[in-house]
């Protein structure tokens, strides 16, 4: 009975790990807004080769300054963004500030904050005049708020971001989305940024972007209106349509602007304009990679071996008590009742497994957030309530793939073999 517990046990464990991880790893952090949210891409690539040989089929994930622009001039979504990443410097703040930190920031349009709806623990996101008009205003994340303001509400107090002036008008609560889907190019498990800044100001003091920035030719890149006039792709570009009709007059749109600038020269590649939902957009930016798949049927293959040795211990289990079976028999039990009279024990021996296998994956999960402490999977394995619904469904799932058989091979063993023997 030990052994039959504690094989289902790891078997169960196995299997709870590998799924909670793919489970954090594949879903989407945003899911109630799945029919609303959409990635923008267009396909501006060189005219004799595919973006990426992976996914040949896809246009580039980020867009030219230009085209972006272009997105942000549409008036049918409800909300729309672009944004990209960068690096600088933050200084002052309040009594509790320690040196000069390196920061990530955000550089993106007031949409942002509700399309993806960001918590905010003091204050908010900037209003869109401030985009127009490239105010400098900065939304802090909670971590850089409790180093630099003691945790104080910061909303109202002056920051420096490199060598300019910011007033701070938000902090955020806790908040990390695995996988980090606004950003896949740049890090798909990597923390939110650091702060969030107006994208306008930032092309005002012409910040660069510290995150991936691809050319299909040779770009002369001598300053910062070169990289803006390029054909280099580096800005992300977000909507938001409510409706399916707002999606159809999104698609028209962008087709026609694609359109317009074919006849000027660019986009001599087929037309490959798309809005992406965010499942798509992971499974397109293979966020799951086909060796996380391996491991899942790994782990199943080594709970089906588990279940095998299951069987083989039930069996002897059962055969070794057949002459109390016969007695049972022989006293008016029926064939069904012997069945389930089994089945049932194989089942309270299944949850003793799916409990020691809670325990066990419990443990194995710590013991990987342990291992990759600095490689944001730490934030994926985390033992939930879905581990939960997943071991007792295996538990259930390992009571009748192993329990049927040795039930049904005892209840129809004939009585009278074993009442004579005795």
């Amino acid at each position: 009975t030990a052994l039959m517990v504690l094989a289902m046990a790891l078997g169960i464990a196995m299997c709870v790990m590998t799924l909670t991880v793919y489970h954090a790893m594949s879903g989407n952090p945003l899911w109630w807004k799945n029919d609303r949210v959409f990635a923008v891409t267009l396909d501006g690539w060189a005219p004799d080769r595919p973006h990426s040989d992976e996914s040949p089929a896809l246009p580039p994930p980020q867009l030219t300054y230009r085209d972006a622009r272009a997105v942000m001039e549409s008036r049918i979504p409800e909300r729309k963004l672009i944004m990209y990443t960068a690096v600088g410097v933050l200084s002052g703040g309040g009594a509790t500030a320690a040196k000069p930190k390196r920061a990530f920031g955000r550089m993106t349009t007031a949409d942002f904050f509700p399309m993806f709806e960001v918590p905010f623990r003091f204050g908010g996101g900037w209003a869109a005049a401030s985009d127009a008009a490239a105010a400098p205003v900065m939304v802090l994340s909670k971590k850089f708020n409790d180093e630099i303001f003691g945790g104080e509400n910061s909303v109202g107090r002056s920051i420096r971001w490199d060598d300019h002036e910011f007033r701070v008008v938000g902090v955020l609560d806790s908040w990390r989305p695995n996988p980090k889907f606004y950003d896949l190019n740049n890090g798909s498990f990597d923390e939110p940024e650091d702060v969030f800044l107006p994208f306008s100001y930032a092309v005002a003091t012409e910040s660069y972007s510290a995150g991936n920035t691809n050319c299909w030719k040779p770009e002369n890149i001598k300053g910062y209106a070169d990289l803006l006039a390029s054909e280099c792709v580096w800005v992300q570009a977000w909507v938001e349509l409510p409706t399916p009709a707002a999606r159809e007059r999104m698609q028209g749109f962008i087709d026609s602007y694609v359109n317009e600038q074919r006849r000027s020269g660019r986009f001599r590649r087929p037309q490959n304009n798309r809005l992406t939902d965010i499942d798509h957009w992971l499974l397109d930016n293979r966020v799951v990679r086909n060796d996380n798949r391996i491991l899942v049927g790994l782990a199943f293959a080594f709970l089906l071996v588990c279940l095998i040795n299951t069987v083989g211990l039930l069996l002897a289990k059962f055969l070794n008590a057949a002459t109390i079976t016969g007695v049972r028999r022989a006293l008016g039990a029926s064939r069904r009742q012997i069945f389930w009279q089994h089945l049932t024990e194989v089942g309270v021996l299944a949850f003793a497994g799916a409990l020691l296998g809670l325990a066990l994956s419990a443990a194995g999960l710590a013991a990987i957030r342990q291992l990759y402490e600095r490689g944001g999977v730490d934030q994926l394995a985390h033992f939930d309530g879905w581990s939960v619904v997943v071991a007792l469904g295996l538990a259930l799932f390992a009571a009748l793939a192993a329990g049927i058989y040795p039930a049904w091979r005892v209840g129809r063993m004939a009585p009278a073999v074993y009442l004579k023997n005795q």
